[in-house]
């Protein structure tokens, strides 16, 4: 499959004081026509400020490094090309739906304003035609009502649908879902991954699904990037790495997942926070004050990701030593 996105050495950057902190960093990621990549992390990994960094989003960071759509460099490009770019051939479907739309204007209006900044030439009732069209393809009831109707009055699920219903307007290469169905019941969430699946199989579009609900990665994803402190920390096809996670912190976040067999039993509980922007540490392993009972000599001074498998790499040789402390208690109980 043709590589249509490619990330080498990005890192985003913003001012605090006189001093810029990295809130990603040294980030390299491929994302292919047809691939779902979900990129999973706790808030404050950096997931987000990565999506804006391909968006070009960021009004006052410091981006260094290579952002290449279809081979072509956008990293730091002027707002001319990337105003061509978004909305067209990269889409994207914000968090809050509620913040993504314009309250004073129609759904429908605003589904055909994306329409109309891309292609000036059509008439009207065409765009008009193919908005509600979209709305149809969302999946939303009446779409000819639904149409002259104001984000207030629509319920979460449907807002959220309509912002999908600009992203892909335009039938974009890449669509960027950041953390798509925040505060919608599970019922709508699921509906919503369905959606996006389809879109996805009829525009043959790469994602990238933003999430940390690692359900929905096992059985959207292709391609899985574990984040931490705005490192990729681990990465490899979701296969591979739901069979066999080897860094510390993709074992840890697995582990808080309950299960349906496992009444009665504690949940894995990770210690400790994601250190803040300023307080991040910058040297050695970042997840190393989180797991406390390794050593110090098992962590790497400079962590790098390397290939431990095919096409499986992990960053810091701390996940050849790791083991959860409750596991290591149960071994010895057994034997």
């Amino acid at each position: 499959m043709k590589t249509i996105l490619e990330l080498n050495n990005v890192t985003t950057s913003f001012r605090i004081g006189s001093d810029y902190y990295a809130a990603v960093d040294d980030v390299s990621i491929t994302l292919k026509e047809n691939e779902t990549l979900a990129i999973v992390g706790e808030s404050g990994s950096g997931k987000s400020a990565l999506a804006l960094s391909i968006m070009g989003l960021h009004n006052r960071a410091k981006i260094e490094g290579s952002i290449k759509f279809n081979g072509r460099e956008i990293a730091n490009a002027p707002a001319s090309v990337m105003n061509k770019i978004r909305g067209n051939n990269m889409g994207m479907v914000f968090q809050d739906s509620l913040s993504a739309l314009n309250p004073l204007m129609t759904v429908g209006k605003q589904v055909e304003e994306m329409l109309y900044l891309h292609n000036r030439s059509e008439a009207g009732p065409k765009r008009k035609q193919r908005a509600v069209e979209l709305l149809d393809l969302m999946g939303l009831p009446n779409p000819e009502n639904t149409y002259n109707r104001f984000p207030h009055e629509l319920s979460g699920g449907m807002r959220q649908r309509i912002v999908i219903a600009i992203a892909v307007a335009n039938n974009p290469e890449i669509l960027i879902a950041d953390e798509p169905t925040t505060a919608l019941d599970v019922t709508i969430q699921s509906q919503i991954f369905e959606l996006i699946n389809q879109l996805k199989e009829k525009m043959k579009a790469g994602i990238i699904l933003i999430t940390h609900d690692l359900s929905v990665v096992a059985e959207m994803a292709d391609k899985v990037a574990v984040m931490y402190a705005g490192q990729i920390v681990e990465i490899a096809d979701v296969y591979k790495l739901f069979a066999n996670p080897l860094h510390p912190y993709t074992r840890s976040l697995l582990n808080s997942v309950p299960h349906a067999n496992q009444s009665g039993e504690k949940l894995h509980v990770i210690q400790g926070i994601v250190p803040s922007l300023k307080y991040m540490p910058r040297a050695g392993c970042r997840f190393s004050n989180r797991i406390p009972w390794l050593e110090s000599r098992v962590h790497e001074e400079t962590p790098t990701l390397k290939e431990v498998k095919p096409n499986h790499y992990v960053r810091c040789t701390c996940y050849e030593h790791f083991y959860i402390p409750v596991e290591r208690e149960l071994d010895h109980d057994i034997s």
